[in-house]
């Protein structure tokens, strides 16, 4: 294992770029290009650091790996902790892959504040590393708020129509639960005398005490994932923000929610999160049948894509709390795979947007005349993002459910109703695009992909089908700390067998 600090140079050298890009000086015209270049590059070697991390990883221990830690407030117990396991490897790969992909996604559509736009991108970047590695509860609720600044700016300064709206509604339901974890951190800090994540992982709290604490978390993480009745921000900020900012939102942003119940909710609180399952896979259930539901009916491509990702989201939270090996793997590789499946799908909406400007379903038809590589690539992630077998939207569902249906096979049954719902909304929308016949001539002129939205989409696919066909490169990774988690949940099941996941 290198002794270099690898998530140090991983989390914080996106800095280093923006000091670069702020000290740029000439015309407007080469400034412009000096700033995509420099995030561009900058995001690709923090890739390749990224990857480093996964070629070094110890993939059969349940330990944090390239553990990096300083005193910082020796006084408080606080201290810079930084560290992976198996679960916050690949969300900090994840984060890696996608960020290159918005540099090079807005290349030509970003036209205006270059610069401070790829300084936006790559502070946004050092948040989202940093909340994967933090270690210390101090340091990620730093990097958890810090997310919210770049977004709000992307939305609000580059997005359309009712930017400004749509960005102070994403703020302000974020912020608001989050505020509330502040308070749950202080009341661990308290308890353990320490905002070390490990030691809390560790302790044993009053059952009392858990349910109190894990609501707190709920209220945060529940508005991130986003779970119903707390998703009505996501279709305004989808829709508003430009197309760079819906990738990260999708793929990244969506999964601190879930990351949040894996990493601080089951483990350190298992007996409150046996006792509030039911809640979750009521609400989840809810999510997936409404949402599709939902999706269905829209007129804009956007808010069919941000709806589907609510109900996607959903098999998440039932996969998480059901405690299950087969559960919480297929939560993850669910998120993983709509990581990269809905931003695909993002970046597909935003091809013919750059090219009409519009977002209106019915505005489209017949692309597949004169766009046939676009055809085939939007035809691919939507089969991904209805679960076909082959792609690794099919893999995380099929974990999840069976994880679900080990737990009680009602969840199960209403859960899998959103793979025959998501394939009703998702082929409407394919159909409505792709096929038909040419109606307007500005249709006819429109331009199949070009080399750069073909290398955009190149490694989206090879991702996809690699998840789908070869799965357990992902699992084998991950499964010693899933299965640390599980030992513990087990282990407080024996103390209260009343009130465990099992038994619910």
């Amino acid at each position: 294992m290198s002794s270099w600090p690898l998530l140090s140079l991983v989390t914080f050298l996106p800095l280093l770029g923006v000091a670069l890009i702020l000290i740029l000086r000439g015309d407007e015209a080469a400034t412009t290009r000096n700033a995509r270049w420099i995030a561009l590059w900058t995001s690709l070697v923090v890739m390749a650091l990224s990857f480093v991390l996964w070629a070094d990883f110890d993939t059969n221990s349940a330990n944090f790996q390239f553990v990096e830690q300083g005193v910082w407030l020796p006084g408080l117990h606080i201290a810079y902790h930084m560290g992976i396991d198996g679960i916050s490897l690949f969300f900090v790969l994840l984060s890696t892959i996608l960020t290159p992909i918005c540099v090079v996604a807005s290349w030509t559509a970003i036209t205006r504040r270059v610069k401070e736009y790829m300084i936006a991108f790559l502070v946004l970047e050092t948040f989202m590393v940093g909340i994967f590695c933090a270690l210390d509860f101090i340091i990620f609720y730093m990097f958890f708020e810090g997310v919210l600044i770049p977004m709000f700016l992307i939305i609000g300064v580059w997005g359309h129509g009712r930017r400004v709206y749509a960005a102070f509604k994403f703020f302000l339901y974020t912020l608001l639960g989050s505020v509330v974890m502040l308070l749950a951190i202080l009341a661990i800090y308290f308890q353990t005398g320490t905002t070390d994540i490990v030691t809390a992982l560790n302790h044993n709290f009053p059952p009392a005490l858990q349910t109190w604490l894990w609501l707190a978390f709920f209220a945060s993480f529940a508005v991130k994932v986003p779970m119903w009745p707390v998703h009505t921000w996501l279709p305004d900020a989808h829709v508003e923000a430009p197309t760079a900012g819906s990738v990260i939102l999708a793929g990244i942003l969506l999964k601190l929610g879930g990351y949040g119940f894996i990493r601080f909710s089951l483990p350190m609180l298992p007996d409150a999160s046996a006792l509030f399952a039911p809640l979750i896979y009521t609400l989840s259930v809810v999510a997936i049948i409404y949402t599709s539901l939902v999706a269905l009916a829209q007129q804009d491509m956007k808010k069919l894509i941000a709806y589907s990702s609510v109900a996607h989201m959903g098999f998440v939270t039932i996969g998480i709390f059901t405690g299950t090996p087969e559960g919480m793997q297929g939560a993850m590789i669910q998120m993983l795979s709509h990581g990269i499946v809905s931003a695909a799908l993002f970046l597909c909406v935003g091809v013919v947007y750059d090219r009409l400007h519009t977002l209106e379903i019915a505005r489209y038809g017949g692309l597949v005349h004169n766009m046939p590589k676009y055809a085939f690539v939007f035809m691919l992630f939507t089969l991904a993002s209805m679960g076909l077998p082959g792609t690794s939207g099919f893999v995380g569902e099929f974990l999840s459910m069976i994880g679900a249906f080990k737990i009680n096979t009602w969840v199960a049954f209403l859960g899998t109703t959103g793979t025959i719902l998501s394939a009703c909304y998702m082929l409407y929308l394919y159909r409505r695009i792709i096929f038909g016949t040419i109606t307007h001539d500005d249709l006819r002129a429109m331009l199949d992909l070009n080399r750069r939205e073909v290398a955009i989409f190149a490694p989206m696919i090879a991702i996809v089908l690699w998840m789908g066909i070869y799965p357990s490169s992902f699992l084998h990774p991950m499964q010693p700390a899933i299965t640390h988690i599980i030992q513990h949940i087990e282990a407080a099941r024996q103390t209260a067998p009343d009130t465990s996941l099992a038994s619910r």
